[in-house]
C-alpha cells in the first residue's frame, strides 16, 4: 500500500481508537503531512525504534509500541523456548510511562515474565537489571537527548548491551509478520493479579548503588572531604535526579544542589530548547546557581541519564564547559593514575572507544602501559568488549567513552552511565582539590603532556523523507568518489567502514580521511536522527594552534559538503 492507502487504512481500521483517528483525519487536506507519516514503518534497528510522536506508521505511538513488542515477544519464544523474562524502564518523556505499559502487557500476553519500573529510571539502571535479573532482554522506554516532540523504544539483550544487529534483524523480521494492528495482550491489571507482571523493588536500586560506589578509588577520601566540594547538578526534567543525588551523597558530596527549575521531570523540557548536556545552553539555569552557590563544578543529565555534561570553574572564577572528548580524557587520566598510585592498575587493563573519539585517549592511555581498542560508534560495541573480556578473561576492562558524552567503568552496566560518570567527576574534584587544582587544571596537565588535541562535531540535519534521501546519497557519492585534498592538505589515507575485511570491524557507513598533517575528518548519518555527522581532530603544539587547524579543517569539511546536500 501506498502512503495514501496507508492512511486510510489507519482511518478505517476498528482497532484504531477515536482519538486517533481524530488527529488523522485533521491532517486530511495536508498530502506531505500524509506522505510523512505513512510512506515508510518506523524503522527498528540496533537503536530500536525513535520518532516524533503522533499517529501513523513513521511516528511513536502505542499501536507501533505494541507491534514492535509482539515482534519481539515472538523472537524471545524462538530463543528462548524454556521461558523468557524481560525488564523494563521507562524516562520523563511524553507518553513514556504509557508505552512501558503497553509493552508489558504485549509481553505478558505471550506469557513472558515481565519486571517493571514503576517509576522513571535511567538507561544505566536497566542494563544493570537485565543482567542482574539474569533476564533474556529488557526494554527502554526514551528518546534520550532528543527534542520533546520525539520518543522511542530501546531494546537490550541478555548481555546488558543493546541489541546486535543479528538479533535486531532477526525482530525486525518478526515484526514484519504482524498483521495490521492484531498482538497478543492482556490489561495491565490482570498482569499483576497474574504475576506475569512484577514490580520492581528498591532492593536492586540498592544494589545497582553498590555496585556503581564499588567504584571509587578513595571512597575515605570522599567521606571525609566530599564535604568541601560544592557541585550545582542539573537533570534537566529527567530521571537522573533520584540516583544521582543518591549516590553523591552517600559517596560524602554534602553540598550538591539541583538546579530546582529543572529536578521535577517533564517531558516538555520546559526550561530548555532541547534536554542535551552537551550544549551548553541547557546549563543556563545551573550557571545562575552556580554563581549563587560559588560552586566548584556543574553536572547535567539527560533525560535517561546516560549522557553527563560538565562545566568547571576555572582559577579566574568562569567556566570552561567541557567537551565529552575532554570529559573522557579527564575521567581516564584521573582513573589510571588512581589505580597505579595504589598499585591496583592491571597489567591487562583495557579502555575502548568509539571511532570518533579523542585519539588523545591513545596517548594517555600508551603512557601508563594500558591496551586502547577503536570500535564503531554505538556504546554496543563498547558492551561487546565488556563480555569479549568477562568470556575470554584475557584482558581487565577499565573505561569505555564516546565523544557523544558517554562514558562506563567497571562493567556491571553495559551501556554508558552518568551516574556513574557523575561519581567519578565528584572523586576527581575532591581528590584535585586537596592538591589546589580544579579540573580545568588537570585537563591543562594532561594537554601538557600529550599534545593539544581539539575536535568538533558538526551535524547536518534534513527532516523528512527528502532529507534522508539527500544523506543517503551524499554518502554514497563520498564513497564513490573521495576527495584527494581537503582543505589543500592530502588525503593520506582514506577508509571505507563499509568494507569490513579491510577495516576488520562490523560493516557501517562511516568514511573516514587522515590527511598529511595528522587531521582527520569523518563522515557518517546519525543512526537515531535525520542527520549528517561530520567529526574533525586535531593535534596541536598549543590552544591558538589547535584551535586554527580545527576551524580550517571544519570550514574545508562544510565548503565539501555544500554540493552534496543542496
Amino acid at each position: 500500500m501506498n502512503a495514501q492507502e496507508r492512511y486510510e487504512y489507519w482511518l478505517n481500521s476498528p482497532d484504531v481508537d477515536e482519538g486517533t483517528k481524530a488527529e488523522l483525519k485533521a491532517i486530511a487536506g495536508d498530502p506531505v503531512e500524509i506522505e510523512d507519516r505513512f510512506y515508510q514503518e518506523l524503522s527498528f534497528g540496533t537503536a530500536g525504534l525513535r520518532g516524533v510522536l503522533g499517529a501513523g506508521d513513521n511516528r511513536m505511538n502505542v499501536y507501533n509500541v505494541r507491534k514492535a513488542t509482539e515482534g519481539l515477544a515472538r523472537h524471545l519464544k524462538d530463543r528462548f523456548p524454556e521461558g523468557a523474562s524481560v525488564a523494563i524502564a521507562y524516562d520523563s518523556r511524553n507518553f513514556s510511562d504509557v508505552f512501558a505499559k503497553e509493552t508489558a502487557c504485549v509481553l505478558a500476553g505471550h506469557g513472558i515474565h515481565v519486571y517493571l519500573y514503576s517509576t522513571l529510571h535511567s538507561v544505566p539502571q536497566l542494563s544493570f537489571t537485565v543482567l542482574h535479573l539474569k533476564c533474556s532482554a529488557g526494554v527502554v522506554i526514551t528518546a534520550s537527548h532528543n527534542p520533546p516532540k520525539y520518543n522511542g523504544y530501546k531494546v537490550y539483550w541478555t548481555t546488558g548491551g543493546q541489541v546486535d544487529p543479528v538479533e535486531a534483524d532477526a525482530i525486525t523480521a518478526r515484526i514484519r509478520e504482524v498483521e495490521g494492528f492484531a498482538t497478543c495482550y492482556i490489561p495491565y491489571e490482570q498482569g499483576l493479579a497474574t504475576g506475569r507482571i512484577e514490580l520492581i523493588g528498591q532492593e536492586v536500586d540498592e544494589a545497582y548503588y553498590k555496585a556503581t560506589m564499588s567504584l571509587l578509588q578513595q571512597p575515605k577520601l570522599l567521606q571525609e572531604k566530599g564535604k568541601n566540594v560544592t557541585m550545582v547538578y542539573t537533570p534537566l526534567h529527567g530521571s537522573g535526579y533520584v540516583p544521582v543525588t543518591t549516590v553523591l551523597d552517600r559517596i560524602g558530596m554534602k553540598n550538591v544542589f539541583p538546579v530546582p527549575e529543572q529536578t521535577k521531570p517533564d517531558g516538555n523540557f520546559p526550561t530548555v530548547k532541547a534536554p542535551n548536556p552537551e550544549d551548553p545552553n541547557a546549563f543556563t539555569l545551573a550557571f545562575k546557581l552556580a554563581e549563587e552557590k560559588q560552586a566548584d563544578v556543574i553536572i547535567g543529565t539527560d533525560p535517561d541519564s546516560d549522557r553527563l555534561g560538565v562545566a568547571v570553574r576555572k582559577h579566574d572564577g568562569t567556566w570552561a564547559v567541557l567537551t565529552g572528548n575532554q570529559i573522557g580524557s579527564i575521567l581516564l587520566f584521573c582513573l589510571l593514575t588512581a589505580k597505579k598510585e595504589a598499585g591496583l592498575l592491571p597489567q591487562n587493563g583495557l579502555v575502548v572507544r568509539s571511532l570518533v573519539s579523542t585519539p588523545l585517549a591513545d596517548a594517555i592511555c600508551a603512557s601508563f602501559g594500558v591496551e586502547i581498542r577503536e570500535v564503531l560508534t554505538g556504546f554496543r560495541f563498547i558492551s561487546e568488549q565488556i563480555a569479549l573480556c568477562e568470556e575470554k578473561h584475557e584482558h581487565t576492562f577499565l573505561f569505555g567513552f564516546e565523544e557523544s558524552f558517554g562514558f562506563l567503568a567497571g562493567g556491571f552496566s553495559r551501556d554508558k552511565d552518568a551516574i556513574c560518570a557523575a561519581m567519578l567527576v565528584a572523586e576527581g574534584c575532591t581528590l584535585f582539590k586537596e592538591q589546589g587544582l580544579t579540573l580545568f587544571d588537570v585537563l591543562q596537565k594532561i594537554y601538557a603532556t600529550y599534545g593539544y588535541y581539539k575536535e568538533k562535531t558538526v551535524s547536518y540535519t534534513l527532516e523528512g523523507k527528502a532529507g534522508i534521501e539527500k544523506i543517503q546519497s551524499a554518502m554514497k557519492r563520498l564513497q564513490a568518489d573521495p576527495p584527494k585534498t581537503i582543505g589543500g592538505k592530502d588525503v593520506v589515507k582514506f577508509v571505507d567502514y563499509n568494507d569490513s575485511a579491510a577495516t576488520g570491524l562490523p560493516k557501517s557507513n562511516v568514511l573516514r580521511w587522515t590527511l598529511s598533517d595528522g587531521s582527520w575528518a569523518i563522515a557518517r548519518p546519525s543512526g537515531t536522527e535525520p542527520k549528517l555527522k561530520i567529526y574533525s581532530g586535531v593535534r596541536g603544539e598549543g590552544e591558538a594552534d589547535a584551535e586554527g587547524k580545527l576551524a580550517a579543517l571544519s570550514a574545508a569539511m562544510d565548503e565539501l559538503l555544500k554540493p552534496y546536500l543542496a
